[in-house]
């Protein structure tokens, strides 16, 4: 079993949780993930590490409300609680190096992922220019926590209720439309962000490198659920990646995978939530 030793609300339906796994906090790098089952009956959830302290064996997740499973560990597990699996560290980390001058992308719950990388990119000696995007300024976070190690950060909103109106890719493309040298892209975020990010790169010949967080369950590869196509192999997120070339991956095979359970998963979700409303009238 694994303590949940903190929990709090970032956004709405957008938590952090910091869980006690000490062997994982122990040797866990930016890039990798872990798989969690809440109880006996519970599915395998697939998150980012965020961060981790050894001193205290704490592994920071960032989990959005989305699904029945990540809803009922946001009603029912808090501080305290204990969570019945926790596998990890998993993927390969990110290939972390004084490069010169980066920009790291994130958008909406992206963020969460791109900050650990962002982290170990400017503690390695880079100039880290940041952009991160979100839909409005209510579902901000981590902005104090990015600014802390960019050297040059740029914030997007949808409405342009904070900062700059529009998406990631509008200071993404001007800041390479500009001229200024930049050795390697890294984008978090949505695929299609993801895919149009990848595609403005490309025209300025920038290494880029996407995080594919698609429908992972065992974690080991044996699956399938997250087989992406990157130049034209068969690749697994969770096993090969999760990092992969940007420039390489079928974005619309990946955007068209993402919705095969979408009925499934919108069942689940409404007969968790249909139980759990019983529950409360008796």
């Amino acid at each position: 079993m694994y303590k949940i030793l903190s929990k709090r609300t970032l956004a709405p339906k957008i938590r952090e949780y910091v869980v006690e796994a000490p062997e994982v906090a122990r040797v866990a790098k930016a890039g990798q993930f872990i798989v969690l089952r809440l109880h006996e009956r519970g599915e395998r959830i697939p998150l980012t590490i965020v961060g981790c302290d050894p001193a205290t064996g704490g592994v920071t997740l960032v989990v959005q409300e989305v699904g029945k499973s990540t809803q009922e560990m946001g009603d029912r597990f808090h501080e305290g609680d204990s969570i019945l699996d926790f596998a990890g560290p998993l993927g390969e980390p990110s290939e972390i190096e004084n490069l010169g001058t980066v920009l790291c992308v994130g958008g909406g719950v992206g963020i969460a992922p791109i900050y650990p990388i962002a982290r170990a990119l400017k503690e390695a000696g880079n100039t880290v220019i940041g952009i991160i995007g979100y839909r409005s300024r209510d579902l901000m976070f981590y902005h104090a926590e990015f600014d802390a190690v960019c050297d040059e950060l740029h914030v997007m909103t949808n409405d342009g209720s904070f900062g700059g109106k529009g998406f990631v890719s509008d200071p993404l493309r001007e800041i390479l439309a500009s001229g200024r040298e930049v050795a390697r892209v890294w984008t978090i975020g949505p695929a299609i962000m993801m895919k149009v990010c990848s595609e403005i790169t490309r025209e300025f010949g920038v290494p880029t490198i996407v995080s594919l967080n698609s429908v992972m369950i065992d974690g080991t590869g044996m699956c399938g659920g997250c087989r992406v196509d990157v130049d034209g192999v068969a690749k697994f997120a969770c096993v090969d990646g999760p990092e992969f070339d940007g420039h390489q991956v079928d974005f619309d095979l990946l955007m068209s995978r993402q919705g095969y359970f979408a009925h499934e998963e919108a069942c689940s979700l409404d007969r968790y939530l249909a139980e759990a409303g019983e529950g409360a009238s008796t």
